[in-house]
């Protein structure tokens, strides 16, 4: 079986970013899926962080209507990452009112009308395409198992929005991230937090510190002026070159290892002062492999999402791309990340590839052999993904 694996759509930005919103941008993604016999949307579909529900999914509406005539009467599967998780939680929340639910696992396979009144909607939408739920990931083959990676913000030393409301989380709950060992510990922890947001949305648009506009300005600080060119590298969007700008971005850069060391005393650490390109890439790939070490995936292809980070691409160190073997020495899990199709301007450079953060990445798996990276939106100039005003 041959199949199509993509993450990162956040359909209903409120920034536009969303590039499959687009007729002439997400043609080459449906002339892909005419070919396969099954795709996998591998988490943060919608964007439900950014206002109601019921924006993204008139964003959404013609995009599944799309991809369901492309497969034609074959199999979309749907996956809940963070940013969407409200797509599953009816089905969390009626699994906790039963008796004795099942042991939740790396894969749950669900009908629509399982899973939410959202997932159906998609169903309709989709037909005549076939859909089913999955969470919180799917095994596409019996060594190739494909999951959004949100889990990862449990581990990560990067002190991200995320990775802070974690740690807050786990100092609540008494559940550190280094006992966890269970699909049921990591939603015990990140399930929480995902709610609250969603619940903040529902009604109204969310500010830039909840619909993470804020902290795309932060990271642009951080990151410097420069723009840098190579692979593994980004490119930071312009900065405010008024006076008031410079301060506040100097005050930033000034004060964030004290931030972080502040973070670290108070328990929710360990985190680390640097934000350089390499080690946004690295403090993912490593906090991924604990996760697949933790679930026990041992030396299966992990195809994931959540970083926007494709890869691997030609120049990385495929070592990163491992995760940590068993204490048995058996050899850990092949990451493999399918990337995003948002336009992030701050990790863009102009030439199409260049960035790793280039939009328009798929994974194909096919019988055998290792999974391999699509880059669907090679042919496009930077000024042809830039977001569309309203």
């Amino acid at each position: 079986m041959r199949t199509l694996i993509l993450s990162d759509l956040h359909l209903g930005s409120v920034s536009r970013s969303d590039l499959v919103r687009r007729p002439e941008l997400r043609a080459p993604l449906l002339r892909a899926a005419e070919h396969v016999d099954r795709v996998v949307l591998l988490g943060d579909v919608l964007e439900l962080r950014h206002g109601p529900p019921r924006e993204a999914l008139a964003v959404a509406r013609p995009f599944f209507e799309d991809l369901g005539r492309a497969l034609a009467g074959r199999e979309l599967v749907v996956v809940a990452g963070n940013h969407d998780h409200a797509m599953i939680e009816p089905w969390l929340a009626r699994r906790a009112e039963h008796p004795a639910p099942d042991v939740l696992g790396l894969e749950q396979l669900l009908t629509p009308a399982e899973a939410s009144p959202m997932i159906e909607r998609f169903a309709d939408w989709a037909a005549p395409a076939t859909v089913t739920a999955a969470y919180p990931g799917i095994w596409v083959r019996p060594d190739v198992y494909a999951m959004h990676g949100h889990y990862l913000d449990c581990h990560l030393t990067i002190p991200t929005i995320e990775r802070l409301s974690v740690g807050v989380m786990s100092r609540l709950l008494g559940r550190p991230p280094h006992s966890f060992g269970t699909v049921e510990d990591y939603e015990a922890v990140t399930a929480p937090m995902y709610s609250w947001r969603h619940a903040m949305a529902r009604d109204a648009r969310t500010g830039n510190a909840l619909n993470g506009i804020g902290t795309v300005r932060a990271w642009r600080a951080l990151a410097g002026s420069g723009r840098d060119r190579n692979r593994n590298g980004s490119a930071p969007g312009r900065r405010d070159s008024s006076l008031a700008g410079r301060l506040r971005t100097r005050a930033i850069v000034s004060g964030f290892p004290v931030a972080v060391a502040a973070l670290n005393r108070a328990g929710l650490g360990p985190l680390r002062p640097n934000v350089s390109s390499g080690e946004l890439r690295g403090a993912g790939l490593r906090a991924m492999g604990e996760v697949t070490a933790r679930l026990g995936l041992d030396d299966a292809y992990v195809v994931f999402g959540h970083t926007h980070r494709t890869g691997p691409l030609p120049g990385d160190d495929e070592r990163e791309w491992n995760g940590p073997q068993s204490p048995g020495g058996a050899p850990g899990a092949r990451l493999v990340n399918a990337g995003c199709w948002t336009y992030d301007s701050i990790f863009l450079t102009t030439s199409p590839g260049e960035s790793p953060y280039w939009p328009g990445t798929c994974v194909l798996v096919e019988d055998s052999g290792p999974p391999t990276l699509q880059r669907l939106l090679l042919d496009r100039a930077r000024a042809q993904l830039k977001p569309v005003p309203a």
